[in-house]
């Protein structure tokens, strides 16, 4: 399975022309390494072990039995930020910078994913799409002005607040139906959609294996599911955490907890166990000069996955 992974990786050049990347805009660019993606040597017989202690509570539950696996500090942590979403120069400055970046992505794989023409202005049109742990709305917008039906949903009730002020200031995105709630509960309503993402999440919550497991339940067979987080390797401690909290103060002090982090092979191999089949990834990489985000094959620090639900 890795080693159909490492052959699926996103080449920069296959983005759609919405974010134009050229090879020598990568600050790094490599191929998909084990070595280099692991957590400070971890073997990956290691990372199973972790992954088996969660799925042992998570994936003997039943439909009707989901747990949420929220963790209350963490829904506290955002909530006092929630008024500060959509402020370009606040807490989120990093996700404001980072969204056309991760749009870019998630245009391409998805226009593939459903034939779509990703030079159209609205290439979602008739998709049904989830955005889980949607915060204030900085992706569920330009997923409904690009023609999708998007859902919202985030445990912050602040949040959706926030959010549905701001989508019903634009015709095009008022639209959107927010709901303050969770990927369990949409699971026991029997909710379904053709693409489920949940972007900078994962790392929040306290069960990823549960959590991969709902959102793979929220998505149609054959349908998409896309996931962004950040590796649990030296580098990601050193730029996700000492950098953008302590030195840059992107973020908040203690917005990320390193041992939370996971690697690309942990979180491949916990969406396999979800029925959800990895075909792409790619890194993001900042570039201090231009101030943009770029992607490209580094997947050592922030990391995007795309993958489609088995039958």
């Amino acid at each position: 399975m890795m080693s159909q992974l490492k052959r699926r990786i996103l080449s920069a050049r296959r983005l759609s022309s919405s974010i134009t990347i050229t090879h020598s805009s990568f600050l790094h660019r490599r191929p998909f390494s084990t070595s280099e993606t692991d957590a400070s040597s971890e073997s990956l017989s290691s990372s199973h072990h972790k992954i088996q202690t969660h799925e042992d509570g998570a994936f003997s539950k039943g439909r009707g039995t989901n747990t949420s696996s929220l963790k209350e500090h963490e829904l506290a942590k955002f909530s006092a930020i929630s008024d500060t979403w959509w402020h370009s120069e606040g807490p989120f400055k990093p996700l404001h910078l980072m969204n056309p970046t991760r749009l870019a992505f998630i245009r391409s794989t998805l226009c593939r994913h459903f034939s779509k023409d990703p030079s159209s202005a609205r290439p979602f049109e008739g998709l049904r799409l989830i955005d889980v742990g949607c915060g204030g709305g900085l992706l569920s917008e330009p997923l409904a002005r690009m023609g999708a039906t998007v859902t919202g949903i985030d445990a912050v009730d602040k949040n959706v607040k926030i959010a549905r002020l701001h989508a019903d200031m634009d015709p095009m995105t008022s639209s959107i139906e927010y709901h303050c709630t969770t990927a369990e509960k949409l699971v026991d309503e029997g909710r379904t959609f053709d693409a489920v993402l949940a972007l900078e999440v994962i790392e929040h919550v306290a069960n990823p294996a549960e959590f991969c497991k709902s959102l793979s339940a929220l998505t149609i067979p054959k349908g998409a599911t896309i996931l962004s987080t950040i590796n649990r390797s030296i580098r990601a401690y050193a730029s996700a955490i000492v950098a953008a909290e302590y030195i840059l103060q992107w973020l908040p002090k203690g917005t990320h907890q390193w041992s939370s982090f996971l690697t690309p092979e942990e979180l491949t191999m916990i969406l396999q166990r979800a029925s959800v089949d990895v075909k792409e990834m790619a890194g993001f990489v900042y570039n201090p000069i231009t101030g943009r985000w770029l992607l490209s094959d580094d997947i050592s620090v922030n990391f995007i996955a795309y993958g489609t639900k088995k039958e």
